[in-house]
């Protein structure tokens, strides 16, 4: 909870809004796996179908009023999968917004016909603020951010020296990072300072604030 607000941690790599039944997801990167199979990298068409069976889902659970893309919706050029993606989306008849990230390159047209209204850096309805790059400094109105494009990750130990690298909410005084939504995204190591909370995403549920832990060993931005 947040200034009296309800924020729902989802296992699926989500955040629900509940007060304004808003449904916020970070970096889907639609159009990866057709971006690589062009460049020779033979990477299934089935991760954005997953992506996408995941998001309905969620839809059809929460009935929200409202879907916020933060940022790196698109991953590139415009593709077949983006085609998917619009087709996908467009019956929807609830506000569809995006917080317009770096990977977001698409004609204008393209988020239009996908019935997507684009925020250039940010949007603030009150007690938070969100963006696509978590910000460097506090807001200056004191509103919290919610932000994706790290795609956080961390190491977790286990039994018999097992270690699991799993995606992650992040938690600062400034504001949070989202895990990354897409499942071809990968991972970036994140490093908790004192104060932080850290609620890491598990198959069915997310466990947290988990303490002692260790940033993934390896990742990269998406």
């Amino acid at each position: 909870m947040h200034s009296g607000q309800h924020l729902h941690l989802l296992p699926q790599k989500a955040l629900y809004w509940a007060e304004e039944r808003t449904l916020v997801i970070a970096d889907l990167h639609v159009g990866k796996a057709a971006h690589f199979r062009r460049h020779g990298v033979p990477v299934s068409g089935q991760v954005q179908q997953e992506d996408l069976r995941r998001l309905a889902a969620l839809i059809h659970a929460l009935d929200p009023e409202r879907l916020l893309f933060l940022g790196d919706l698109s991953h590139s050029a415009h593709n077949a999968e983006w085609e998917t993606f619009a087709a996908f989306i467009r019956p929807y008849d609830f506000p569809k917004l995006l917080i317009r990230g770096n990977h977001d390159i698409l004609a204008a047209s393209a988020y239009a016909d996908a019935q997507i209204a684009v925020h250039a850096s940010e949007f603030a309805p009150g007690p938070f603020v969100f963006t696509h790059e978590p910000p460097s400094e506090a807001h200056p109105e004191g509103l919290y951010a919610l932000s994706g494009h790290i795609h956080p990750g961390v190491l977790i130990g286990g039994a018999g020296r097992q270690k699991l690298r799993l995606p992650c909410f992040h938690f600062g005084p400034k504001g949070a990072v989202l895990p990354a939504f897409g499942g071809f995204t990968g991972l970036a190591p994140i490093k908790p300072e004192a104060g932080d909370q850290v609620f890491v995403v598990g198959e069915e549920e997310v466990l947290g604030p988990i303490s002692g832990i260790r940033p993934a060993e390896s990742g990269a931005f998406g």
